[in-house]
């Protein structure tokens, strides 16, 4: 009776979860961001996270990303520290005043073996919108491996600089508002 009742006791509170640590190391996140006149891309990296598994499935986790390490992959010498200083600065991402954003799964639907619609609440410039995307996330020799293509509209987070949501008469300086996060996890207990 004592067993059992501790064994409700750990399910209720979320003790049956496993609990993996992403590894920053091994972990990888890419942005592209698009404009009339053409794209740029970069990385940037996460400050930490884990994700939570149960009975063999993903059922949560929470990321933080460090937004002071937004580097452009494409630019080289002058423009590229001129682009990235542009993109922490109050323009975008005001990384000085904002300088880590998050990610909590709220829910991660199994869409068929390793494969999942994962809904969640993301938090940029202490703007918070729901998200939702597809993710693989497979288990190999005790990691759990996870890759997600995500697509998030910049102006639901204030971040309003050349976009044609917001201001006319911009022509080929348009920004677009989405933008795209190719994410890449390796997480482990």
């Amino acid at each position: 009776m004592i067993k059992t009742f501790i064994i409700l006791a750990a399910l209720l509170s979320g003790e049956a979860k496993e609990k993996y640590n992403v590894s920053i190391e091994e972990s990888s996140v890419e942005w592209t961001g698009r404009k009339v006149t053409g794209q740029h891309n970069g990385v940037i990296t996460l400050k930490g996270g884990r994700l939570e598994m149960e009975d063999g499935q993903l059922v949560g986790g929470i990321f933080t990303i460090d937004m002071t390490t937004i580097q452009n992959k494409d630019l080289s010498d002058e423009m590229k520290g001129k682009l990235e200083g542009h993109l922490k600065s109050s323009d975008f991402f005001g990384v000085e005043k904002y300088p880590t954003a998050t990610f909590v799964i709220t829910k991660a639907v199994p869409q068929g073996p390793g494969k999942y619609k994962i809904i969640g609440n993301i938090t940029i410039k202490e703007n918070t919108e729901e998200i939702q995307f597809n993710a693989d996330v497979n288990e190999k020799d005790g990691k759990i491996m996870a890759t997600a293509d995500i697509t998030i509209d910049r102006s639901k987070f204030d971040v309003r600089y050349g976009s044609g949501s917001f201001f006319d008469n911009l022509g080929d300086k348009t920004i677009y508002d989405d933008f795209d996060l190719s994410v890449s996890l390796v997480a482990s207990k």
